[in-house]
């Protein structure tokens, strides 16, 4: 699959995939200096590029592992997404889960995008629903 990208700066980095099997692609910060984003605290880092997402499809933004397990940063959000009808810059919300200051460096990856498929569901009004074992249970009802 081709997924057009517009780059709307000179020094955005085009987003990359780690290995040949990544599910996610990286995005790359593009700053005019380095960030600093102290603990809770989240900033918004821009990258640089706009994306074309097929119809049927959407962009999901996720955390880098190594980001969040080494630097506690990840986008505030939890998962970011690009719709397709979307044409504006790709940033992402970085949040700070850790006690101590980070920096983002330009060219450091951030965060990676996913391209998924999704179904449309059409919401239809009933008065009941079909039952199930489960029910209604939530929130650890299925064991420990």
């Amino acid at each position: 699959m081709k997924i057009k990208f517009k780059k709307l700066h000179q020094k955005a980095i085009t987003p990359t995939y780690g290995t040949e099997f990544s599910a996610g692609a990286d995005l790359y910060a593009l700053l005019d200096e380095s960030v600093e984003i102290a603990p809770h605290e989240t900033k918004l880092i821009h990258t640089g590029i706009s994306v074309e997402i097929p119809e049927g499809y959407c962009g999901l933004i996720f955390a880098r592992s190594g980001l969040a397990s080494k630097k506690d940063l990840a986008p505030a959000n939890k998962v970011g997404v690009i719709d397709a009808d979307y044409r504006g810059e790709v940033m992402v919300a970085l949040h700070n889960h850790g006690e101590s200051i980070r920096i983002i460096e330009n060219g450091e990856r951030i965060a990676q995008l996913a391209i998924v498929p999704f179904l449309k569901a059409e919401f239809e009004e009933s008065d009941e629903l079909s039952d199930t074992v489960r029910g209604a249970g939530g929130f650890g009802s299925t064991g420990k």
